[in-house]
C-alpha cells in the first residue's frame, strides 16, 4: 500500500512538472492557484510588515496595553477584502488603514512579487483607501494566447496583446483617438501594426495607409484599405485630401446641430458619434508605417513637401479626433531632429507604445514626458522576445504587453474576407489601391480566358 501511495505521488509530481514546463496555465489551474493562495494567505502578515506596508499601533492603544500590563500591540496589515483566483494568477484586494498610501503598494512591488515567489505584481487603485494587486503565477507573455473576446463592429475597441497581468490590451480609438509607436528593426512593430490592422478589418471603418517602403507592409492587405500612399510625394496629396474630407464632415456636423431652445440636450453634437446612424460618417484610422521617411528632406523641394505633410498631421492631430479621424504613427525615432512641427504633433499623441529600442534616447521620445519607469521599462525589453513593448498614455500609467505573432497570410486573409466592408470616400477615391495578384514563384501564371474571368 505504501509502494502505491509512494508511485501515485511520484506520477503526480511529474504531471505537475511536465504541465509546468509545458503547459504553463493548465499547472496553474490545477496545481499552482492552489499553492499559492495558501502561501498568500500564510506569509501575508509577516510579508505586510517586512515591505513597511502596516501601520504602527495608535497611541490609544500603546496606552491601553500599558495600563493593562499587555504585550505591546503589532502592528496591523491593511485588512485583506477578498482574495479571487484567476487563469492567471490571483487578485488581492487591500482596504488600507488610516494613513496608508497607494503610492507605498506601487513602489514595493517588486518585494512582494519575491515574498510571495510569484511572477509578477501589479499595484492600482480601484478608489479611495481601497488598492487591488493582480498577482500572475507565471509568464504569460513567453507564449501569448490571447482569450476569446468579443468584439463589436461600433465600437472601434480593438484588442492586440496580452499584459503582463494577463489582461488583454486593447486599442481603444474613443478614449485614446491618436498613438505613437517606436521600436528598433525587428521589435515587432510590423506585426503589432499587422494585428491591428486585422482587428480593425471586421468592423465599420475605412483605413488609410501611408507607407513609403513602396507599400511592401501594407500593400498585400489593400484588399481592406480604401487609400494607400507608397511614397511621400503620393502621401502629401492623401494627407491633402483627408484634410478636404474632414472639412467636409465638420460642415455636416454643423448643419445638424440645430441648437433650439427645444431641442434636447442629448440630441445636440459635437462629433460624429452622437449624429443619427443615417448620417453618420465612416470613421477613419490612419496608419502611418514610418513617419521619417515622410520627414527627412535632401533638398529644398523636399523641405517644402516635408513641411506640407506635417502641417496636414498636425492639423488631422489637433482636429480629427470629432471628425472620426484617428492616427497611428510608427517610427523608429520621433524626436525633433525630424524637424520643426515633429514635437508639436508628438504632443497630440496620447496613446504611445515602445517596443525594444536601441538606445535611451529613443525610449525618451515616447515616454520621457510620462513616466521615467516607463522609460526604463523600454530600455529593458530583451531582443529574444519581439513583439514585446510597453505601453502607456499621457496620464502615466503603462504595463508591459506582447502582441500575438499573427503572420501576414493570417492578416492577408483576414483583410480578403472583410474586403465588402471597404467604404468608399468620395476625396480618397484617387488613391483606392489597386488589389495585389497573387504570383507563382517559378511559373507563369495563366491568363483568364473570357469563361473564367469575373
Amino acid at each position: 500500500m505504501t509502494a502505491l501511495w509512494g508511485t501515485l505521488l511520484v506520477v503526480l509530481l511529474v504531471v505537475a512538472f511536465l504541465l509546468r514546463w509545458l503547459r504553463p496555465t493548465w499547472y496553474w489551474l490545477t496545481f499552482g492557484v492552489t499553492f499559492a493562495a495558501v502561501r498568500v494567505l500564510i506569509r501575508y502578515r509577516s510579508v505586510m510588515d517586512a515591505c513597511g506596508l502596516t501601520l504602527p499601533p495608535s497611541r490609544w492603544r500603546l496606552t491601553l496595553a500599558r495600563v493593562a500590563n499587555r504585550p505591546v500591540p503589532e502592528s496591523r496589515p491593511p485588512r485583506i477584502l477578498w482574495l479571487r483566483p484567476t487563469a492567471t494568477g490571483l487578485v488581492l484586494r487591500l482596504k488600507l488603514r488610516p494613513g496608508q498610501d497607494a503610492f507605498d503598494f506601487s513602489a514595493s512591488t517588486d518585494r512582494l512579487r519575491h515574498s510571495f515567489a510569484l511572477h509578477n505584481v501589479v499595484s492600482r487603485e480601484i478608489r479611495s483607501s481601497v488598492v487591488e494587486l493582480r498577482m500572475t503565477g507565471y509568464d504569460v507573455l513567453r507564449r501569448v494566447r490571447m482569450p476569446a473576446v468579443g468584439v463589436s463592429g461600433e465600437g472601434l475597441r480593438v484588442p492586440v496583446a496580452l499584459r503582463e497581468d494577463g489582461e488583454v490590451h486593447y486599442r481603444d480609438y474613443r478614449n485614446v483617438p491618436h498613438a505613437l509607436h517606436v521600436g528598433a528593426t525587428q521589435s515587432g512593430k510590423s506585426v503589432y501594426q499587422r494585428t491591428l490592422a486585422a482587428g480593425l478589418a471586421s468592423q465599420n471603418v475605412a483605413l488609410v495607409g501611408i507607407d513609403c517602403k513602396n507599400g511592401v507592409e501594407l500593400a498585400p492587405l489593400a484588399a481592406r484599405f480604401t487609400a494607400l500612399a507608397d511614397n511621400p510625394d503620393a502621401a502629401v496629396d492623401l494627407l491633402a485630401a483627408l484634410v478636404a474630407y474632414m472639412g467636409r464632415v465638420y460642415e455636416l456636423i454643423r448643419t445638424q446641430q440645430r441648437i433650439s431652445v427645444s431641442l434636447p440636450d442629448a440630441e445636440i453634437t459635437a462629433d460624429i458619434w452622437d449624429l443619427p446612424a443615417h448620417l453618420r460618417p465612416v470613421p477613419v484610422v490612419l496608419l502611418v508605417d514610418e513617419v521619417a521617411e515622410l520627414a527627412l528632406a535632401a533638398s529644398k523641394a523636399e523641405e517644402a513637401r516635408r513641411d506640407q505633410i506635417v502641417t496636414h498631421l498636425v492639423r488631422l492631430s489637433q482636429l480629427g479626433r470629432a471628425a472620426g479621424i484617428y492616427l497611428e504613427i510608427c517610427g523608429q525615432r520621433f524626436g525633433s531632429e525630424l524637424g520643426k512641427g515633429i514635437t508639436m504633433l508628438r504632443a497630440q499623441l496620447t496613446g504611445r507604445t515602445a517596443h525594444r529600442v536601441n538606445d535611451e534616447t529613443s525610449a525618451n521620445m515616447a515616454f520621457g514626458d510620462i513616466s521615467p519607469d516607463a522609460v526604463l521599462a523600454a530600455v529593458q525589453i530583451d531582443k529574444d522576445r519581439p513583439g514585446t513593448a510597453v505601453a502607456g498614455d499621457s496620464s502615466g500609467g503603462w504595463s508591459r504587453i506582447r502582441a500575438p505573432h499573427t503572420t501576414l497570410r493570417r492578416a492577408v486573409d483576414t483583410c480578403n474576407a472583410h474586403a465588402h466592408r471597404t467604404p468608399s470616400i468620395p476625396e480618397l477615391e484617387p488613391f483606392r489601391p489597386a488589389v495585389p495578384v497573387r504570383v507563382l514563384i517559378g511559373k507563369v501564371q495563366p491568363k483568364p480566358t473570357a469563361a473564367s474571368a469575373f
